[in-house]
């Protein structure tokens, strides 16, 4: 089974930075696809980038292309989303996903971790 556990969420403001940590424990972190996806309230969840495999390329929405950041250190078994010049409209609940390559689904979630950013 893999658990993923968000971290680092909070209140900011506009133009802030803000770093969400996920930690996965239960598989082989390096084998998985991680993703981060976020949701506001009264909204569709959106994806947000995910690192592909492991030394794999990277994905962004194109709403967070050039200020979001995703990194991956496979040795602690974490995925990093560091969130620059932060707007209103990026809060929301953000959420940490894996599967697996051969998938198309991203079937284990963390939690979530709320972000909200003021004006």
């Amino acid at each position: 089974q893999v658990q993923l556990v968000e971290s680092g969420g909070g209140l900011v403001q506009a133009g802030d930075s803000l770093r969400l940590s996920c930690a996965a424990s239960g598989g082989t972190f390096s084998s998985f696809v991680m993703g981060w996806f976020r949701q506001a309230p009264g909204k569709d969840r959106e994806f947000v980038g995910a690192s592909m495999w492991k030394g794999g390329s990277i994905l962004y929405a194109d709403s967070v292309k050039g200020r979001f950041t995703i990194s991956r250190d496979n040795a602690k078994n974490t995925l990093y989303l560091q969130m620059n010049s932060l707007k209103p409209e990026d809060t929301a609940v953000y959420y940490c996903a894996a599967r697996f390559p051969y998938q198309s689904v991203y079937n284990y979630w963390g939690q979530g971790t709320q972000v909200t950013v003021s004006s």
